[in-house]
């Protein structure tokens, strides 16, 4: 965005009554005196008919401000001859309502920056290839549009090649992007590469940039809770100032002194300092890819006691993944998912787009297949290679191992998708809705920035959502509950405190509503939840809510620091110019500076407040490149599970051995090394994020008990080259097998919590975490 020209005509009330009062003081010190107060008395009496005129209205609307002072003070300072005090006072007047114009427009930049890159048209391809402009409410879901470069992609749709995007605008992540043909991307995220085609999944009014911009215009367009508080200030403040300058009059006998109070009581300025704060605080939460709806929701956002969070999206991905691949003894587990993921292609199941993500990420060979049908509820059969294949639920009485994998599946809180054929079952496939790395840590941080309860409500089964309630450390949680039931618990919850509901999917719109402040995941796209929420975030991060939380509170903290400071100042000068010792002239001069001091002050909310630490970019290189390293981790330890299922139940099985020398080599040869690097690199770096290195003295412990755990199973091994393990050392192997397996899933797991989710540029939860 090109930087703003000055406008000079924002500034030229002000300039011109500073000049007029200059030129004043050039004249008195001339020796024109009566000619300067001349000019001092017009530059009163410009202030004072606007200011009125401005009273007046109020007063009309039954709208009750402290305006009514300052008009009091002009009115005075005229009275008694006091002009220079008035001129004063009018500079004052002018000075605090230019600084607030000056901070409401820096603070509210970025609101301003989203509704300047709204697009209002696209280039959409014509059925004989042409490419013609159209309005942007004439695009359908289905165009196939052309964004050149430098454009903002006008609709949600799909990438039809790889493009490089800008997406910093909408997700607050400045970090270039490339998205792969078949992805999604989000409306208003700039192309920062060569032109690309995009097929479009929705309208313009129903896009994502759509929404954010209807958020930000009602952000810029209404009023903080906090002038309104400053508005009730005045009901008390006024009359205690007509008071305190009724008393000087009566008792010294000189209407002087009321004229002095009521000049260093003109606060206009002063309490204009507390929307500026909570304004600042709107800025640098959009900044931050959350954009609240209006100064009011900041304001209870600061306010908030209880966090309420929906499961699905919230605290996990929202997008299944395929966590294991079990097979029938002696199966292939890659054949298994190439089989299942091939017939799944067309599909557009969401459970059937993890099978393909996951087999894709490990890069087998998908086969187009044949006489594809689908039968809801129950799956998709098709065949592939010319065998029929089957994917869903499992058909007909279950072998043993069968058995052994729903009960697997059922502990574990998983979904099971099993593949067969027309021998039987071939595997199962389980899939999981990952808990998110950054999760934990963000429930963390929370917690600090003064949340004092935080509550799981979800539709899901009890014992899936005790898990991951227990994984992130909420402090209750209420599982199967329906959208009814949500929006009982939210109510219930908000009648003892303020309260924060966060969710992302339709059935959690009415909460959202409900809440205090309600905070939709709108990256995901969830837009029924966006559109009731109090507040949305663009990037799919739940640490933004935490940060979001921060900024309020310390914006509402800036806000009253800045309101209380100014009034106690003034109540000081107003009794000092009671009894005498603060004449009108110098007391408008004091007023002044106590005005342009709380207002300075007020702007500190653009900065500040966040408890996290920056993270150096080499760092997040480190973190990036670990982070993806998890993937291949992660399948050795799928590996060494299924070995240690295998020598548990069939020890004496010609695959037996070879399978666990083969999971023993990959563990030395893959595993080992990855924990030795993150020991020699990642480590050391994290000394400065973390504050010590003793922040990561656990994991390295954990990489000694690997290490460990790992020579234990070749030890086994190197014992007896001739292939024949003794019965009585099974225990033992099988205790060093499910231990290792224990501890790297735990270990990798705390890493991605507390380290990766360090990362500012890790924007999306990777499918393969």
């Amino acid at each position: 965005m090109r930087p703003r020209r000055v406008d000079w005509r924002e500034w030229a009330p002000l300039t011109l009554l500073t000049l007029a009062v200059l030129a004043g003081a050039g004249l008195w010190f001339g020796g024109r005196r009566g000619v300067a107060e001349l000019v001092w008395a017009a530059v009163t009496l410009v202030a004072l008919l606007p200011a009125a005129w401005t009273t007046v209205r109020q007063l009309w609307r039954r709208q009750f401000g402290v305006d009514v002072i300052a008009v009091l003070a002009l009115v005075g300072a005229l009275l008694v001859r006091e002009y220079l005090a008035g001129a004063v006072i009018a500079v004052m007047v002018a000075t605090g309502q230019g600084l607030e114009d000056y901070a409401q427009r820096r603070a509210s930049r970025d609101l301003r920056a989203l509704l300047e890159r709204a697009p209002r048209q696209a280039r959409r391809r014509t059925p004989d290839g042409d490419i013609e402009v159209v309005p942007l409410d004439r695009v359908a879901v289905g165009d196939r549009l052309v964004v050149g470069p430098g454009d903002v992609v006008p609709v949600d749709g799909t990438v039809e090649e790889a493009a490089t995007l800008d997406e910093s605008v909408v997700t607050g992540e400045s970090q270039l992007v490339t998205r792969a043909a078949g992805e999604q991307v989000a409306s208003g995220v700039v192309n920062a590469g060569a032109g690309f085609g995009l097929r479009a999944r929705k309208s313009a009014a129903e896009s994502t940039y759509a929404g954010i911009v209807r958020l930000a215009e009602e952000a810029t367009a209404r009023k903080a809770p906090m002038v309104r508080l400053a508005d009730r200030y005045a009901a008390a403040f006024v009359p205690f100032t007509l008071l305190v300058a009724g008393v000087a009059w009566a008792v010294s006998g000189e209407f002087l002194r009321a004229v002095a109070v009521l000049v260093v009581a003109t606060p206009c300025p002063l309490l204009l300092a507390t929307p500026i704060a909570i304004v600042s605080g709107l800025s640098r939460v959009a900044r931050r890819g959350v954009l609240v709806r209006d100064g009011g929701s900041l304001e209870l956002l600061g306010r908030a006691r209880t966090l309420l969070m929906d499961k699905t999206g919230t605290l996990t991905a929202g997008r299944p993944r395929a966590a294991e691949t079990v097979v029938a003894p002696g199966g292939d587990r890659d054949e298994v998912l190439r089989l299942a993921a091939s017939v799944e292609q067309l599909s557009p199941h969401v459970l059937a787009a993890a099978l393909v993500r996951q087999a894709r990420a490990q890069g087998l060979r998908l086969t187009e297949p044949a006489e594809v049908t689908e039968e809801p509820g129950h799956g998709v059969t098709g065949r592939v290679d010319g065998r029929l294949v089957r994917v869903g639920q499992l058909a007909g009485e279950p072998p043993e191992w069968a058995h052994r994998v729903r009960e697997r599946a059922e502990l574990a809180g998983r979904s099971t998708v099993w593949v067969s054929d027309d021998h039987g079952p071939l595997g199962a496939i389980l899939l999981e809705d990952p808990v998110r790395p950054d999760a934990r840590r963000t429930v963390r941080r929370l917690r600090e920035s003064g949340l004092d309860r935080l509550v799981m409500v979800t539709g899901d089964r009890p014992r899936t959502a005790r898990q991951v309630a227990q994984t992130v450390g909420v402090d209750d949680v209420w599982a199967q509950c329906t959208p009814q039931q949500k929006v009982a618990r939210v109510q219930e919850e908000s009648g003892r405190a303020v309260t924060v509901m966060v969710g992302d999917g339709v059935n959690d719109a009415p909460a959202l509503a409900e809440a205090h402040v309600g905070v939709a995941m709108g990256a995901t796209g969830a837009t029924a939840s966006a559109d009731v929420a109090d507040a949305v975030l663009t990037v799919d991060r739940l640490d933004r809510l935490a940060d979001a939380v921060e900024i309020a509170r310390y914006a509402r903290r800036i806000a009253v620091q800045s309101a209380t400071v100014g009034m106690a100042l003034a109540v000081v000068a107003m009794v000092a110019a009671a009894v005498g010792k603060l004449p009108p002239v110098a007391g408008a001069f004091l007023q002044e500076g106590i005005d342009v001091l709380v207002i300075v002050n007020a702007l500190r909310a653009l900065r500040g407040g966040l408890r996290h630490r920056d993270v150096p970019p080499r760092t997040r290189e480190l973190l990036d490149r670990y982070a993806g390293e998890h993937d291949g981790v992660r399948e050795v330890l799928d590996r060494l599970r299924d070995t240690a299922d295998l020598m548990a139940t069939r020890p004496d099985a010609p695959e037996s051995l070879p399978a666990l020398r083969e999971v023993h080599r990959r563990l030395v040869d893959e595993v080992l090394p990855h924990e030795a690097a993150e020991e020699r690199h990642l480590y050391p770096a994290l000394a400065g994020p973390l504050g010590s290195g003793e922040a990561t003295s656990t994991m390295s412990r954990a990489h000694v008990e690997i290490g460990r755990l790992v020579d234990r199973i070749g030890g086994h091994l190197a014992q007896h080259p001739d292939g024949r393990l003794r019965r009585d050392e099974l225990p033992d192997l099988l205790a060093a097998l499910y231990g290792l397996d224990a501890v790297l899933r735990l270990h990798m797991a705390q890493e991605e919590e507390d380290y990766f989710s360090l990362n500012p540029e890790d924007g999306q939860t990777p499918a393969g975490r």
